[in-house]
């Protein structure tokens, strides 16, 4: 396995093949559950959420679990692989933050298409500010949550379009999307000026970056993840007749 060196300075990480021992032991547990391992103490309704990626033999895809728990705004201490550590990531998405103890550049953005989920837990942490200021961390450990989401979606493992933007489906930008510090190419900056007035299908829009629709479905994640992507679904009733149905997330 390919671990990083912790950097000198750097908090102490527990290393994934302990971590994953620690998993076993609860899911081996009389009253153990191998769901309830992953994902423990979470409402319901993110349970279920997070409970459909449970089929999987690869586990769960960073990006499926990321952008659960933005729908149902709920803080939550993400454990990830990463590098052969277990980097404890809390989310705080009303704030659009998340904490990191170690260095993100090291630990996340090196090695995005690495990343595994291990586990999930409801935060302890509190955001900058909070009353409760013995839970409020160092604030050099608190990043911005959008250019992590917009690099993760577009370099990440994850290569297809997420469950809730799946296609069949035409695509535009919400209005107001203010993407000026997110790192683009100019060819990405084209097609979501033109997404402004002018909805568009995965192959088009493909077809206008010049790329392919690996490419076009990471972008449209990555849109989808900062808010700013407007879904319009077309299904055919029994009658043959059209209807449209928009959602904004």
């Amino acid at each position: 396995m390919d671990e990083t060196t912790i950097p000198f300075g750097e908090p102490e990480l527990m290393r994934a093949s302990a971590f994953r021992r620690y998993l076993q032991e609860l899911a081996c547990a009389p009253t153990g559950d191998p769901a309830r391992s992953r994902w423990t103490s979470l409402s319901p309704s993110l349970m279920a959420d997070l409970q459909r990626f449970e089929h999987r033999g690869e586990g769960a895809d960073v990006l499926e679990v990321l952008a659960a728990c933005l729908r149902h705004a709920q803080r939550v201490v993400v454990h990830c692989e990463a590098g052969g550590y277990v980097l404890p990531i809390t989310l705080f998405p009303r704030e659009r933050l998340f904490h990191c103890p170690a260095d993100p550049g090291t630990y996340l953005l090196q090695r995005l298409a690495l990343l595994r989920v291990l586990r999930l837990e409801p935060a302890v942490l509190r955001p900058p500010g909070d009353r409760e200021e013995a839970l409020v961390g160092h604030s050099s450990q608190y990043h911005p949550l959008d250019p992590l989401l917009w690099v993760l979606a577009l370099h990440g493992a994850r290569a297809e379009l997420l469950p809730e933007i799946a296609e069949p489906a035409l695509y535009r930008t919400a209005p107001g999307l203010d993407l000026r510090t997110m790192p683009m190419s100019p060819a990405h900056r084209q097609a979501i000026r033109h997404m402004r007035g002018q909805p568009v299908s995965v192959r088009d829009l493909a077809e206008m970056l010049s790329a392919t629709r690996e490419e076009a479905s990471r972008l449209l994640n990555a849109l989808y993840l900062q808010s700013g992507l407007i879904v319009s679904r077309s299904l055919p009733s029994s009658a043959g007749s059209w209807f449209a149905t928009l959602r904004r997330w």
